[in-house]
């Protein structure tokens, strides 16, 4: 297994001011353990059992234009970007403005969005759950749509319209930026999952529900006439092991994984400054975690 990094708190001893440095030093540290993947959590506010609203959260398409410039190997990416939060065309023109300034390295994750305060609290259209994903796989055929060079005419669609899907420059990446799509909702997600994207992202919750989950997409792949293989499968584990630095509780964690296909395991610990921690504990779980089947 490959390891990324999810950064999902932004507080610290330094506050604030301070941020701009950790964000540097963690992205040096992320290259420098061998990660090739690092993300960061996209939300207006900050989740409850990240402390709360109140709680520091940065915007997203910003601090990874940060990092990339602090960065030049790691594949950076929202994990992940609700559909709700920017208009498609809009989140299309972000994607690829970050591929192209970092080199083609971005990441296209998106859902179909969930956090229903942080819409209400700064005035963000929130709709029911099935609005969201309709919106979500509308999105995802515009998104494809600006970046297919021989095609920039208009998207009519039951809630977007756009008269000119033109993005210039296109990005660096070919075909285009991956698109991941993160959950595991096994009529709707892993259907989309099927369709459009490049790469699945499912909790770390118990091995054989994650079993159960690629099992469900390779039916969807199947009816879509997809090949299975060709779906990059990452997870992200948030367990007390990565938090505490606990390598052999981390592995033990794991192990189940294996024989999965799972192709990279994302740590996301609760921790407001990383970059100390992926210097002492990731680098390691990065050569343990390639082992892994």
């Amino acid at each position: 297994m490959r390891v990324g990094v999810h950064i999902n708190q932004f507080g610290g001893t330094g506050g604030a001011a301070a941020l701009g440095a950790e964000l540097a030093a963690a992205g040096a540290a992320a290259e420098a353990a061998g990660v090739s993947r690092l993300s960061v959590m996209d939300h207006y506010f900050q989740m409850e059992f990240n402390g709360g609203a109140e709680a520091p959260m940065l915007e997203a398409y910003t601090t990874l234009g940060y990092l990339a410039a602090h960065t030049s190997t790691v594949r950076l990416g929202a994990l992940v970007t609700g559909v709700t939060y920017r208009h498609p065309g809009l989140l299309a023109k972000i994607a690829t403005t970050l591929d192209v300034l970092s080199g083609g390295r971005a990441s296209l994750g998106i859902g179909a969005a969930w956090y229903d305060r942080e819409h209400e609290g700064l005035g963000v259209a929130f709709p029911p759950t099935a609005e969201r994903f309709e919106r979500l796989e509308e999105t995802l055929r515009i998104v494809l749509r600006m970046w297919d060079p021989k095609d920039d005419g208009p998207f009519e669609g039951a809630y977007y319209r756009l008269a000119e899907t033109l993005c210039v420059p296109a990005p660096v990446s070919a075909p285009h930026p991956e698109i991941l799509i993160g959950g595991g909702g096994e009529r709707k997600t892993l259907r989309l999952v099927a369709r459009y994207a490049d790469a699945c992202n499912l909790f770390a919750s118990t091995p054989e529900e994650v079993r159960h989950k690629l099992d469900v997409l390779r039916g969807h792949c199947a009816a879509e006439e997809r090949d299975y293989d060709t779906v990059l499968k990452t997870i992200t584990y948030s367990g007390d092991a990565a938090t505490e630095g606990d390598l052999d509780g981390l592995l033990r964690d794991l192990s189940g994984y294996t024989g999965l296909g799972i192709d990279t395991v994302i740590l996301a610990p609760r921790l407001g400054e990383t970059s100390g921690w992926i210097e002492s504990f990731v680098g390691p779980a990065v050569r343990r975690l390639a082992e892994l089947d």
